[in-house]
């Protein structure tokens, strides 16, 4: 058996129980309420964790991509989302072909997209589920409550398509200031506001059968607002240092981990370490200027000592915990964004505690 302190670094490393407790605890909490879980799969991007989510009772799975779209498929999973617009005739072709091999709905704003994907597929002789999303304050895509009635309105009578539901992503929860009560409060407004839009479209008479929130950090507020059907989390399945810093996890439930070793430690006050922003993407802090957290073996994060600059493949740290470091000497760096992390390797070391027991491999990073 290979020990984790064996690899060399950097690598990056998630803790099995970990992340199998995340699921687990996801999955029971939903189905506790009554809420279909499909995750995001632009988390783990990887069979193994799609099928640990499955097997908990996940319905479904939410895709960034059409080759996670692909990936998933091609993997016998066959009840996907897709939240993201078919503005390409490519595609609207590679959706609408999808959509012979599974139910896969896609995600759209607009009128135009519409009318376009009922050519494409009424011509294929496909029937295209469409969900319209709602914008609920990130004000990235989305609607309008009376804007989305216009579009509900198209899709019923147009052939190729049918609606399945309305949708949001609450985003802008990532970024709020305040306490996690005042998180949880931005999160049922938002909700709230998604499922208004959801009434006054079922007010013309036209079925709305899903109802999908989505964001790792409104995972305890937006699913349980009353009319919500489904939740689409998918941070949770690791956590990171954003969302422990936003209070959706602790530390103890963050199950990916990148380790690091020193290599300079020549100027005072700083250490230099071997690994830059292609190991850890350069997404930054949601709380201050890190660009990932640095724990000790146990995921308590070490004192005066911040993870402040990246280069490609340098990272430096700084504080005067620095002072006291060797060349050589490894460390963890709890990620800032899982996601960002995990589309950057192309294999990743799964360990029971200092054991390593797999290699997984990320699948669909383009």
């Amino acid at each position: 058996m290979t020990a984790v302190a064996d690899l060399d670094t950097p690598v990056l490393v998630i803790d099995r129980s970990r992340m199998d407790a995340n699921i687990q605890a996801m999955a029971a909490r939903m189905s506790a309420a009554g809420i279909a879980l499909r995750p995001h799969f632009k988390t783990s991007k990887m069979i193994e964790v799609a099928r640990r989510q499955h097997e908990a009772g996940a319905v479904g799975f939410t895709c960034a991509t059409l080759n996670e779209v692909d990936a998933l498929l091609g993997a016998g999973y066959t009840d996907l989302f897709w939240a993201h617009a078919p503005a390409t005739p490519a595609k609207r072709h590679r959706i609408v072909e999808a959509n012979r091999r599974g139910r896969v709905i896609v995600g759209l704003d607009s009128v135009d997209l519409v009318r376009a994907l009922s050519v494409e597929a009424a011509a294929a002789g496909i029937t295209v589920p469409v969900r319209v999303e709602i914008d609920t304050g990130l004000r990235r895509t989305g609607v309008t409550a009376e804007q989305a009635l216009e579009l509900a309105r198209a899709v019923t009578a147009l052939p190729g398509v049918t609606l399945d539901g309305v949708y949001m992503h609450e985003g802008q929860l990532a970024s709020l200031p305040g306490d996690r009560g005042d998180l949880r409060h931005a999160g049922a407004e938002a909700a709230a506001s998604l499922v208004a839009a959801a009434e006054l479209i079922r007010a013309e008479g036209i079925a709305v059968p899903a109802v999908s929130v989505g964001s790792t950090p409104g995972w305890d507020s937006a699913p349980f607002v009353e009319g919500v059907t489904e939740a689409r989390p998918g941070t949770y399945v690791f956590f990171d240092a954003n969302q422990w810093r936003l209070g959706s996890a602790p530390l103890d439930a963050c199950a990916l981990h990148l380790h690091t070793t020193v290599i300079s430690t020549v100027r005072d006050g700083e250490a230099a370490i071997d690994a830059g922003i292609k190991a850890l993407s350069s997404d930054g802090s949601n709380r201050d200027r890190s660009f990932g957290l640095v724990v000790d073996d146990e995921g308590t994060p070490l004192e005066d000592l911040e993870f402040v600059r990246a280069y490609e493949e340098h990272g430096v740290l700084d504080g005067p915990a620095a002072d006291t470091m060797r060349v050589g000497e490894r460390l963890r760096i709890l990620p800032n964004h899982a996601c960002g992390v995990v589309n950057m390797w192309s294999r990743i070391a799964i360990v029971d505690d200092t054991d390593v027991v797999d290699m997984w491999t990320p699948v669909a990073r383009h």
